[in-house]
């Protein structure tokens, strides 16, 4: 089973850029994006042999996540039963008969960190959410985290420390999900391999230096790790300031 995950910053200007070129290539079983930035009827993707769930936030041009799946689930679900986080459409659940697939687009702290205090409330339902989800089956968890857990996740570390998605608090929110009984599947493969990174600034030159951040994982239950085959950043795609990651599991 190959599950893929996109922070798309916009799915009709990644649809210009390849994206349904890219969809078909890489031929996922699941497909999930974050960011589509649009509401209800302004896209209709062509994507035969899917099915569609998407989640809009109620601000236009904002947010937004959406999975694509080849198997129809058991039940979908959205948000975390909290209002404003429904609002920002930032979280889609499908119940497959063996796992559970959570796609999520975490909310910014802000270069000003004016957000961080939300941001941490926002993780610690998230946490509880999770450990839930797990007692009943197990789970894979992905999406655009908005941080980058360790020093190694990013090129420039020293100047980022304390900076928006380097936060002690919220690389303690990550470590905290780690020590519960979840793995960073890319790090289980690749525990000490530097430069894979999965965002990059728009500023020039910045993406072919490979100044980046691994701030887009798959995260799972420690008891799928048996049926792990690869944990992979695709980051020669483009059409994004991320790029795709990739999960290929045993079949669940």
């Amino acid at each position: 089973m190959k599950v893929v995950s996109w922070n798309v910053n916009g799915i009709r200007a990644c649809v210009r850029k390849g994206f349904l070129d890219y969809f078909r290539e890489v031929d996922a079983d699941i497909f999930c994006i974050q960011e589509s930035k649009l509401q209800e009827g302004q896209i209709e993707l062509d994507l035969e042999g899917y099915e569609q769930y998407w989640n809009y936030a109620v601000r236009k041009g904002y947010s937004g996540t959406a999975v694509f799946t080849k198997k129809k689930p058991i039940r979908v679900t959205y948000g975390l039963n909290s209002e404003e986080v429904q609002e920002e459409g930032r979280i889609i659940t499908l119940e497959f008969e063996t796992f559970f697939l959570v796609n999520v687009y975490t909310p910014n702290s802000k270069r000003d960190l004016s957000r961080l205090d939300y941001r941490l409330e926002w993780e610690d339902e998230l946490y509880s959410y999770l450990e839930q989800l797990d007692a009943i089956k197990p789970v894979i968890y992905c999406g655009d985290l908005n941080v980058a857990h360790q020093e190694i996740d990013l090129k420039n570390y020293k100047t980022n420390h304390g900076n928006s998605g380097f936060t002690t608090e919220e690389r303690g929110k990550m470590t905290r999900l780690l020590d519960s009984g979840f793995v960073d599947t890319l790090r289980y493969f690749h525990p000490e391999t530097e430069d894979i990174y999965t965002w990059w600034s728009y500023m020039k030159t910045i993406r072919e230096r490979n100044i980046g951040w691994r701030i887009d994982y798959f995260i799972v239950s420690k008891r799928l790790v048996p049926a792990l085959k690869d944990s992979k950043a695709d980051m020669s795609i483009m059409g994004s300031d991320h790029c795709p990651i990739i999960l290929e599991v045993d079949s669940l």
